[in-house]
């Protein structure tokens, strides 16, 4: 049986799940060869999103606004997620902002976690950047949508891909963190 990985990304008001609140979200369950399911929605944060943030991401407020709030969208979210591997580049942030917003809602998450951002500094020493960004980049992968939830998270999925072509020690399995 194989392992299946929500590989997400989510935009949000700010880098802090405490104080910030997602504004996008995007998850492809991939089953270790293709993805088999996808999710993806923008989110009203009930507040309003920083200028900076508008101007990174795209998402205005008006946007927002016409999206549903989080707890509309938790059971589905959670429902996404169960039994997968959560992975994420910088795995800690997107983890984060996700298990409070559930939390938020009224659901208790726990998940094994893979952070892609670790992963590419093991696997390619030689990059002298391991941002998505850049590490796509440096491996030629195509980032359409840069800082949109659906852009990032699917090239989040081909540096996955990539790094399991090169996973020769089974680096991967070593370097996920099991549920606390």
């Amino acid at each position: 049986m194989s392992k299946f990985y929500s590989i997400i990304d989510i935009e949000a008001t700010g880098g802090n799940s405490k104080i910030g609140r997602v504004t996008e979200i995007a998850i492809y369950v991939y089953d270790g060869k293709e993805i088999v399911k996808e999710y993806n929605t923008l989110v009203n944060p009930e507040r309003k999103i920083p200028v900076y943030v508008q101007k990174l991401t795209g998402i205005t407020d008006k946007m927002a606004a016409e999206a549903p709030v989080f707890a509309e969208i938790a059971d589905e979210v959670a429902a996404v997620l169960k039994g997968t591997c959560f992975v994420a580049h910088n795995v800690k942030s997107d983890y984060s902002f996700i298990k409070d917003e559930l939390s938020k809602a009224g659901i208790d998450f726990e998940s094994e976690r893979l952070c892609t951002l670790e992963l590419s500094k093991t696997l390619i020493p030689e990059a002298s950047h391991h941002g998505l960004g850049k590490i796509c980049l440096h491996l030629d992968i195509d980032v359409p949508n840069r800082h949109r939830a659906s852009g990032d998270a699917l090239a989040t999925v081909k540096l996955f891909q990539h790094l399991q072509k090169i996973d020769s020690q089974d680096k991967i399995q070593k370097l996920i963190r099991p549920i606390k």
